[in-house]
């Protein structure tokens, strides 16, 4: 049963309204409520702040606006007025740019107008090495694959290439792959470039890595015939100047006169409207040469093979016109090619024929003898009785052999090469030694010993001939026969060019003349002549030259010439050697001219220390004499005169 309370649910306590909240918090008082705090005095209302007069801060104001703008004013009218000339001349400077025009360098040409230098269109090959990273090629081996692709072309070792295309400044952006490229090693470099393009157009994985290759016209020095004739011709330095030889001498003819162009740019490309002004290139001249090519070609040849053959340590052979003085041909052995530096010997740079000083031997005889003939101390048919051994100073004088007594003729000590008989001849061209050592020496300087050859050739020496007052005992002697003397090829030459033109010696010469770009040829000036001795004298040693080489008394048989009368004299002379200032082998020579009596061509050849087989001139050097002067004959269209020798006499019966 449920029980039921009497008492009332409580009721649900309903809100009324809020009361109203005094200030401070507390509310309105009721019953019981505290009674409220008295107000306290009254604050007072805050103050309002007056704004002071804008018109001083308008002045302020105006007054900067004012400077500034006179400022402005100021250097407006300095720009425009003052200094407009000036700023007018930096805008144009900046606006235009001025390009060089390089002139092109002359060609050099045989007598025959046959090329021997030349200049061709080629390229440098560049490359912008931030194009090979892996930005911009999405691989990491650009410059290995580039690489890789360039050495064939260009000759070069792949990892040398490759370093120059990845080089330590990342900012680089130009670096010279290769100087002075054909166009042919343009073309192929171009082709791999369209052929890597069209590859990666039409698949996505592929890369052109020789997108970063460019080439920059540039010229290009050629040498047709490589070797031939290089110590002439000289060689052009990567800087286009010439760097030796005829090409250096020669140079502000070759090279002509650079022009220029003068442009409106604006970033970086040239305005059409705007004119230019042009200063035209002025190309070099061409040279022409006294070289005749085939016969240099026949000298180099021939020398060439004897130096190896000999295994000597080189060589040299001169050919020469005897009526001119013009040089048909000047051969080194070893030469070098001037369009391949990198891969020539620095030895044998240079033109050696010019610049090495050497002892003659007894290729000077005819020196002597051209004294002893001049002087009228004898002729070629004198006797002159030659012992074994001469005495003569602190020294015992010798001849090549050992032989008995000899009874010679003035001829037949040339035609034996006695240097006993020299000595003996030449010591009668004074009173004492001592005057004629200065005879003697007065003839070797008007054959042109101890100067120089007047070809004004870069690096030629001018030999070495002391004045007699300084010859030592010694020199007094040997200098009659070719030592304690020095002379170049050119001028052991020149002396045979002397006597075949009847005694009078005409300075060599290598230019022709030069053909400016009006195609005008401009002969070269006449050279020097210099009467030496008289025309009988000189036709007088032709004759004894004839024994040397047609008598078989004679130390020059090998020389002879089917149908030709031959003039020469053979030379062994001890050879200083240039590293240690000592005697060290031989100098091997020959001198000689043909026809002997009409003289025509000097051939002149000279090996410098041969270690294999004879080194005796005459066997060594007589045989390129032969084959050099037929060659030279036959170039030449020279007849045999078809007169008979001299064959003047060797030895006398006591």
């Amino acid at each position: 049963m449920t029980e039921v309370s009497d008492r009332e649910p409580p009721r649900r306590r309903v809100p009324g309204p809020a009361r109203p909240v005094r200030p401070g918090g507390g509310r309105r008082p009721g019953p019981g409520a505290r009674p409220a705090r008295r107000p306290g005095p009254s604050r007072p209302a805050p103050r309002a702040f007056r704004l002071g007069s804008p018109r001083p801060r308008l002045r302020m104001i105006g007054l900067a606006l004012t400077l500034v703008l006179a400022a402005f004013v100021v250097r407006l009218l300095q720009v425009q007025a003052v200094d407009a000339g000036t700023y007018s001349a930096k805008a144009e400077q900046n606006r235009y740019v001025v390009h060089t025009l390089p002139a092109e360098r002359g060609g050099i040409t045989d007598r025959n107008g046959v090329a021997l230098a030349t200049t061709v269109d080629s390229y440098d090959i560049t490359a912008d090495p931030t194009m090979f990273t892996r930005e911009q090629l999405k691989v990491d081996d650009g410059p290995e694959q580039a690489a890789a692709l360039l050495a064939p072309i260009l000759g070069q070792d792949p990892e040398h290439l490759a370093d120059v295309l990845r080089p330590k400044n990342e900012k680089l952006r130009y670096v010279r792959l290769a100087r002075r490229q054909t166009p042919q090693v343009w073309n192929q470099i171009k082709d791999l470039k369209t052929a890597l393009t069209t590859k990666a157009e039409t698949d996505r994985s592929a890369v052109n890595v020789l997108a970063g290759v460019f080439a920059d016209p540039s010229s290009k020095r050629v040498y047709p015939g490589g070797d031939l004739a290089a110590g002439i011709l000289g060689w052009v330095g990567a800087d286009g100047k010439g760097g030796g030889g005829l090409e250096r001498k020669l140079d502000k003819t070759l090279a002509g006169e650079d022009g220029k162009i003068r442009y409106a740019q604006s970033g970086g490309r040239q305005v059409p409207t705007a004119g230019s002004t042009e200063t035209p290139a002025v190309p070099g001249s061409d040279v022409e040469l006294t070289i005749d090519r085939d016969i240099q070609w026949a000298a180099q040849h021939a020398i060439s093979e004897q130096v190896k053959k000999s295994k000597a340590d080189g060589g040299y052979v001169i050919v020469q016109d005897t009526q001119t003085g013009e040089i048909l041909a000047m051969a080194n052995a070893p030469s070098f090619d001037p369009g391949d530096l990198a891969h020539a010997d620095p030895d044998a740079l240079g033109n050696a024929a010019l610049q090495d000083a050497f002892e003659p031997g007894s290729t000077a005889k005819v020196l002597s003898m051209a004294a002893v003939l001049e002087e009228n101390v004898a002729t070629p048919g004198t006797h002159i009785t030659v012992p074994n051994r001469l005495k003569r100073g602190d020294r015992l004088f010798k001849d090549d052999i050992d032989h008995p007594t000899w009874y010679l003729t003035l001829n037949g000590v040339l035609a034996k090469s006695s240097n006993i008989g020299t000595i003996m001849a030449t010591g009668e061209l004074g009173k004492t030694q001592a005057e004629a050592n200065k005879v003697l020496y007065s003839y070797l300087r008007k054959f042109g010993l101890g100067g120089y050859s007047g070809l004004g050739f870069p690096g030629e020496t001018k030999g070495i001939l002391a004045p007699p007052d300084q010859w030592s005992t010694s020199q007094q002697y040997t200098i009659p026969f070719g030592q304690g003397v020095s002379v170049n090829a050119l001028q052991a030459a020149s002396i045979y060019s002397t006597i075949a033109n009847g005694g009078v010696r005409i300075e060599p010469t290598l230019v022709r003349g030069t053909k400016g770009a009006d195609g005008r040829f401009t002969p070269a000036p006449e050279p020097k002549k210099t009467r030496v001795t008289s025309e009988k004298t000189a036709k007088t040693l032709a004759r004894m030259l004839e024994s040397v080489v047609d008598d078989e008394e004679g130390t020059g048989t090998k020389a002879r010439i089917p149908g030709y009368r031959v003039a020469g004299k053979t030379g062994t002379a001890n050879r200083v050697d240039p590293a240690t200032g000592k005697y060290h082998g031989y100098t091997s020579s020959f001198a000689g001219f043909a026809p002997a009596d009409k003289p025509r061509v000097t051939v002149y050849c000279a090996i410098q220390n041969a270690t294999e087989g004879s080194y005796f001139g005459g066997q060594i050097c007589g045989p390129i004499y032969k084959q050099v002067m037929e060659f030279a004959l036959k170039t030449l269209q020279v007849p045999p005169t078809g007169a008979d020798p001299a064959n003047l006499p060797v030895t006398f019966k006591p």
